[in-house]
């Protein structure tokens, strides 16, 4: 419970700089009186447990993997993390074990969670099992649900135990500075239950498992399969300010909601005109290789006629503080990515090794640099402070600089390819005029089919 405690803090200032934004909608769902269960998806390993962390004041007991708990390292940062170990079939690593082994172990682990709820705690765990980066929710197994109705059995089902789902909507889980929405469904009031459990126990599991899924689903963009969510990201990315053009700057709902309705009108599409579907993959598929050709954006064939005189004296002049930001922050910032893709190719597992990588790297470098200007330059405290919290504000600058210097090259290529060779430009705007007309009539088209 102390390394928990020591951690929080800690965790809560790495994720808010791993993120461009968290946003939890309804948050005071996360917050609610002890006993909870909090019931998950499970897209991105252990960022999904932090992000529900550092939402609530209460500690929160995480289900893991047996596995983890066999390095003495690792167990011993997860016991004092407050988390409890489950057994799986697929975990027996080091040899068989019989089912009657596993149930017993299980069944210890059950115990405890029925005593942590008992004494109004809080739990997290993902009915999934396994975590896969893709934006579709797998079956969910009935552990959750029989965890929460054995707790409530226990007191006869006066305990008062809700189970509260949790959906985690990443928008690109492997990039850093890139966004996160939790969606929070309201709770479910598990001694609703205690007529269906007094009949059939695991009837009333699943019963209560179908529940959990149904507001997850509700909660969470969910695609087909992957070349269908493919296509509607590339969409997003491509013509999202065209779908989307009341987008409200201040909440991440407006894209989830884009999301899911792209999913659903693609979805409707195939079933109701696909030989004009499959012919708008192929335009927008020869559209995006035209602009990978020239090494532009969709974005840059619209801002390439405005001026650029004045975006240019402004990069000149932030080039110096640029060039500070980059000497000082790029190798604790670019250590955490190398060692993420040597260490990885699961997309799941990026993003928790880079976070872990940067709370090392980033204190690490920052200790030392401050250390060397202190003994070799400043020999003053307080210029070194000054120093020490330039760095973090300059890295920061040097991530937005260099995102405001790429978007304005590919502008500058734009009005380069428009003034040398206007034809090859109108035949891109024509392009995208006929993509972005048929993505409106479809629009229109789904909306009155609804």
């Amino acid at each position: 419970m102390l390394f928990y405690a020591v951690m929080k803090p800690l965790v809560q200032v790495a994720l808010r700089v791993f993120f461009r934004r968290i946003e939890v909608r309804y948050p005071e769902r996360l917050r609610l009186p002890g006993p909870l269960l909090l019931a998950g998806n499970h897209p991105n390993t252990l960022m999904d447990p932090l992000l529900a962390a550092i939402h609530r004041r209460q500690p929160i007991a995480f289900l893991a993997k047996s596995t983890f708990f066999k390095n003495p390292v690792s167990r011993a940062i997860l016991q004092s993390g407050n988390s409890i170990p489950i057994y799986r079939a697929q975990d027996a690593g080091g040899g068989p074990v019989s089912p009657e082994v596993r149930a017993a172990q299980n069944e210890a682990t059950f115990g405890r969670c029925y005593d942590y709820l008992g004494h109004g705690g809080t739990i997290m765990i993902f009915p999934e099992g396994t975590s896969v980066s893709e934006r579709r929710l797998r079956p969910l197994k009935t552990g959750a649900a029989r965890i929460a109705l054995g707790a409530e059995a226990r007191h006869h089902f006066q305990l008062g135990l809700r189970v509260v789902p949790v959906a985690v909507n990443y928008f690109d889980p492997a990039r850093f500075r890139s966004d996160v929405l939790l969606n929070v469904a309201p709770p479910i009031v598990v001694a609703d239950y205690a007529a269906a459990y007094a009949q059939d126990p695991d009837a009333a599991a699943e019963q209560l498992t179908a529940a959990i899924r149904e507001a997850l689903e509700r909660r969470l963009v969910v695609s087909k399969d992957a070349a269908d969510d493919a296509l509607v990201q590339t969409i997003e990315r491509t013509f999202g300010d065209h779908l989307n053009p009341d987008d409200d700057p201040d909440t991440l709902y407006d894209n989830f909601q884009l999301s899911r309705t792209l999913l659903q009108a693609l979805a409707w599409a195939e079933q109701t005109f696909p030989e004009r579907l499959l012919a708008a993959r192929a335009q927008l598929a020869a559209y995006l290789a035209a602009l990978h050709r020239h090494r532009l954006s969709d974005a840059a064939l619209d801002g390439q006629r405005r001026g650029t005189v004045a975006g240019l004296l402004n990069l000149a002049l932030g080039a110096p503080l640029w060039l500070y930001g980059v000497l000082n922050n790029y190798l604790p910032y670019i250590l955490p990515s190398l060692v993420a893709q040597r260490a990885t190719k699961e997309v799941e597992f990026v993003a928790p090794i880079m976070l872990v990588m940067g709370m090392i790297t980033f204190p690490l470098a920052y200790a030392l640099q401050a250390a060397a200007v202190q003994h070799y330059l400043t020999h003053d405290w307080r210029l070194t402070a000054l120093y020490l919290l330039s760095l973090p504000l300059t890295g920061f600058y040097a991530l937005s600089y260099w995102t405001t210097l790429a978007a304005r090259l590919r502008r500058l290529r734009a009005a380069r390819l428009f003034w040398r060779a206007p034809a090859v430009g109108a035949e891109l705007l024509a392009q995208r005029a006929g993509l972005v007309a048929q993505l409106e009539e479809a629009r229109v088209a789904y909306l009155a089919a609804r």
